[in-house]
């Protein structure tokens, strides 16, 4: 337990709230409670109990190339530790950290000429997804790497907003993207890849996995099987009323998958997703539309700064729906797949189709459309907001009710696509399914929607199926501890029917979850599992110590008078006293670390992103400590009851999807609530902030009427006194 407790020692030192001997044991439970291994995987001739320990020595065979030296019998069958199936983000990600633990992986995929394809928006990031970038990145993942490389754009989102919620999204080339990540999964030791279509999962005589069969005929052996099959497992995109076997535009669907894991017990269900059409650039009039331009000051995903390699960023564009497009939509929508009733399946919620929009927001006279380039090279615009069920005839005239877009030119239609999944309350919190002991689920086969979430799974599935293989205990990372076990958390858990999407508001912890600390929260971690090289484990140390002692200097060092005083007491509208501590600065409203530079009091050591972390870490101190007592309080508050007379509409800090279930279900308790599917723990705190409140309002009003019947009694006994005299005398 020696290196668990370092471990521990570093996480805890970098809240400052963890200098409270009241707080500390929880900031050291949760963290506990991350790393501590839930389930222990083993081969049926392994011990079945094993400890946690830094000894991570391999018993993998290494091969140094990705075609090559493939291990096989007689029969030809190849053997490996981890077969990944799936090279979208989710199946890069698992076949690259199950590669670099060493690991014998091979990457089964439809098409090499796919690997890390973006098929919808070429973006990544945004609310609660640049943090799970980040953290995959602070882990030891690719995915941030590669869109630091290969940005377009880049904006901070929510910047006015506190730490919690901002959120760094790029803009990225799509075809440079899937060819950055496409060498680095060529170029890695021990990962192997070949096109086939799984059909079949092979099972050993204890149920337990040992490889899979493709559609050829090959079989291929490993005690760690992964499926991340993306949209492709009995895919089926439509336009209009026309649908044909695809997994996206231009690609077969995967068949014979789902009947054979149904036939193995698993329950499956349908989900839908969409993308909008791309049009011409060289047809906009981009003089009328709005300009979105990228942030001066350039943000990071990756903690690398070999990555941090500034270019020329482009423009996007903002533009707007019309009248006419509302009408049009409207006296159409009965050609869509949706509203014609030809999908059944659930799309996603946050990312709804422009008809969704018309039709659930019709209160609404215009929604945002924005033009976003798909490259550097190639003249197409993804019309980010703009995906449709349409026919293709009517998808043009559609696009041409937008300003801007008068005389365009459409280069691929729209389309919806629906897929098959497996509900993820059919797997552990490691991703291991709970039937199949050996097999992984990642990516959008659990109901998830994204790039970013599809990554955190994966990196996350990837690390333990390379340790199943070698007979290791699995990782699970506990919500309070990062937005990937939020995230996790909520697919097991719940039982969701439509696509999962992170939010900042699934996250009860996130003031704790931010991105500036990804690395201080998982760092340590992916060092311990085998990911975090020497240099990036130096790179790691150095900045923390750059970071604690910056903070010590702040404390000690205190000013009396001058500029900087002068200059902190007009932005900030608060008298600066005597002797105050640069520390006690940094903590005043509107005071950023940037004035202790611009006055000389700035430690010109310090790189940027090192100076945002001391200024977030000092200035919302007093938040974090207060967020770790509402932790506290909600151990305590499972079993209270809720007043059956709740009316939950009301409640707008309640999100609508959970006024919606709360209403519908009525839960007696406040545990009975947080199980309720689509009520995030971030709810039940506005819950409980709720009652509490109601609570204080009903014993004020309580004393208030005590109070004036005390006074009315006291007026009464006041009055009755001369009278009684009177008539004693």
């Amino acid at each position: 337990m020696q290196t668990l407790t370092h471990h521990l020692s570093r996480l805890a030192s970098h809240f400052p709230s963890s200098s409270s001997p009241a707080l500390r044991p929880l900031i050291f439970t949760s963290a506990r409670l991350a790393l501590q291994p839930r389930y222990v995987a083993f081969r049926r001739n392994l011990r079945q109990s094993r400890s946690f320990t830094c000894n991570f020595s391999r018993s993998f065979t290494v091969s140094a190339s990705s075609y090559g030296d493939l291990r096989s019998d007689e029969t030809g069958d190849e053997k490996f530790d981890v077969i990944v199936v799936g090279g979208g983000h989710a199946g890069c990600e698992a076949a690259l950290a199950s590669a670099r633990l060493g690991a014998k992986t091979l990457l089964l995929t439809l098409n090499i000429d796919r690997i890390a394809w973006q098929p919808c928006n070429p973006a990544v990031g945004g609310p609660a997804k640049s943090q799970l970038v980040h953290e995959v990145d602070a882990l030891g993942g690719e995915i941030g790497k590669i869109a630091d490389r290969c940005y377009l754009q880049k904006r901070i989102l929510n910047v006015s907003r506190g730490p919690a919620v901002r959120a760094l999204r790029a803009q990225t080339d799509k075809r440079e993207y899937a060819f950055e990540m496409k060498k680095i999964v060529e170029s890695t030791p021990n990962l192997s890849i070949r096109e086939a279509m799984v059909t079949d999962i092979l099972l050993g005589k204890n149920d337990n996995v040992e490889g899979v069969s493709t559609f050829f005929g090959m079989n291929f052996y490993a005690p760690s099987v992964v499926l991340t099959t993306g949209t492709f497992m009995s895919g089926k995109i439509w336009v209009g009323r026309t649908s044909m076997p695809a997994g996206r535009a231009g690609e077969s669907a995967s068949q014979g998958l789902t009947e054979n894991l149904q036939q193995l017990g698993f329950e499956t269900d349908r989900l839908k997703t969409g993308t909008p059409a791309r049009v011409d650039n060289r047809t906009v009039n981009f003089s009328i539309l709005e300009p979105q331009h990228g942030d001066e000051e350039v943000g990071w995903f990756s903690f690398d700064p070999d990555f941090h390699i500034e270019r020329e960023q482009m423009c996007c564009y903002l533009t707007r729906t019309t009248k006419s497009t509302h009408q049009l939509i409207k006296d159409n929508l009965h050609e869509t797949p949706t509203y014609g009733g030809w999908i059944e399946a659930k799309g996603p919620r946050y990312c709804p189709s422009i008809e969704d929009k018309i039709v659930r927001f019709q209160d609404k006279e215009s929604h945002q459309i924005f033009l976003e380039p798909e490259g550097r090279n190639v003249p197409e615009l993804y019309v980010q907001g703009f995906s449709t069920g349409l026919p293709e005839r009517l998808q043009l005239p559609l696009l041409r009710t937008l300003p801007g877009l008068e005389n365009c030119s459409m280069l691929r239609p729209a389309y919806a696509v629906e897929y098959d999944y497996l509900p993820a309350h059919q797997c552990h919190r490691s991703l291991m399914t709970k039937k199949i002991d050996g097999l992984f689920f990642s990516g959008q086969i659990n109901g998830t929607t994204g790039y970013e979430e599809a990554a955190a799974q994966g990196i996350i599935s990837g690390i333990n199926a390379a340790r199943n293989a070698d007979g290791k205990p699995l990782i699970v990372l506990e919500r309070e501890t990062s937005y990937i076990g939020t995230l996790i958390d909520d697919l097991v858990t719940k039982d969701l029917r439509e696509p999962y999407r992170v939010l900042t508001s699934r996250s009860e912890h996130r003031l704790l979850l931010r991105s500036d600390n990804a690395d201080s929260r998982l760092t340590p971690l992916g060092r311990e599992i085998g990911l975090i090289d020497d240099r990036r484990w130096k790179l790691y140390e150095d900045k923390q110590t750059r970071i604690s002692e910056e903070k010590k200097r702040l404390k000690s060092v205190r000013i009396s008078g001058g500029d900087l005083a002068a200059d902190v007491t007009r932005l900030s509208s608060q008298p600066v006293k005597d002797f105050s501590t640069l520390e006690s600065l940094l903590k005043k409203p509107h005071i950023e670390y940037k004035i202790f530079d611009k006055h000389g009091f700035g430690n010109k050591t310090l790189s940027r992103i090192e100076k945002e972390c001391v200024e977030i870490d000092i200035k919302y101190e007093g938040f974090i400590i207060r967020q770790q007592s509402q932790l506290q309080q909600m151990v305590h508050q499972q079993h209270r009851p809720l007043p059956e007379n709740l009316d939950y509409y009301a409640m707008t800090t309640l999100c609508l999807e959970a006024r919606e279930k709360l209403s519908k279900v009525r839960p007696e308790t406040i545990g009975q609530a947080s199980r309720v599917g689509g009520v995030s723990p971030a709810d039940i705190t506005a819950l409980l902030i709720i009652l509490e409140s109601k609570k204080r309002k009903a014993h004020d009003q309580k004393r208030h009427q005590l109070l004036n019947s005390l006074r009315i009694d006291e007026e009464q006994h006041v009055q009755e006194v001369p009278l009684t005299e009177t008539i004693s005398s």
